[in-house]
């Protein structure tokens, strides 16, 4: 059988594992750091430090190898392969996340009664304008709602009326709670968390 450190001192262990272990290593803390990143701007302000305690952790490992082994540029190209590949992975995190409410305006030309209808049956609250654009009248509907439905307002959109314009922006925060047709993990599981630690004092 052979030993761990008849492991670490092969020509395979400098050569292919630890390379990969570093490139992992890297995916998985710049991943973090996006997500702490979209956290903050979300104003998660108990998730956010959580992430970086672990972000900063796994850096550190990362780093450490790299550090031992200055002159060996094939680590360089890991670490730097890592990076970039956990920049795209946090932003597919994100993306199946779908934290925080943004903004969705709506243009359109048609009349909008059936739109407007259908999306305060779906209890959604809509404010509505009427404005007039480069090609005559058009109705302006606004909406403010979480990120998890914002495909359920684009499809209702599409099925009133398929040419409408409409526009999608980042909101950070909001008066009051809105209704959501998904459930949302984090809120409670990390005030669970957060009450767990006070009563362990």
């Amino acid at each position: 059988m052979i030993e761990l450190t008849n492991i670490t001192s092969t020509e395979i262990y400098a050569w292919v594992i630890l390379p990969f272990l570093i490139f992992f290593a890297r995916v998985c803390d710049v991943s973090l750091g996006t997500i702490r990143i979209i956290f903050v701007s979300k104003g998660l302000k108990y998730l956010a430090p959580l992430i970086g305690f672990f972000e900063i952790i796994i850096w550190l490992l990362a780093i450490g190898q790299i550090i031992q082994n200055l002159t060996n540029v094939y680590y360089y190209i890991f670490y730097a392969a890592g990076f970039a590949i956990g920049n795209f992975v946090g932003i597919l995190i994100d993306e199946k996340l779908k934290i925080g409410t943004v903004g969705v305006r709506i243009i359109t030309r048609k009349d909008a009664q059936g739109l407007v209808s259908a999306l305060k049956k779906a209890n959604y609250g809509l404010t509505v304008l009427d404005a007039e654009g480069s090609n005559g009248m058009v109705k302006i509907i606004f909406t403010v709602v979480n990120r998890q439905n914002i495909q359920d307002v684009i499809k209702i959109v599409k099925k009133y009326n398929s040419k409408a314009f409409y526009s999608i922006e980042d909101i950070r925060y909001v008066s009051e709670v809105l209704p959501t047709h998904t459930k949302t993990w984090y809120s409670k599981d990390i005030s669970i968390f957060f009450r767990w630690l006070r009563k362990a004092k």
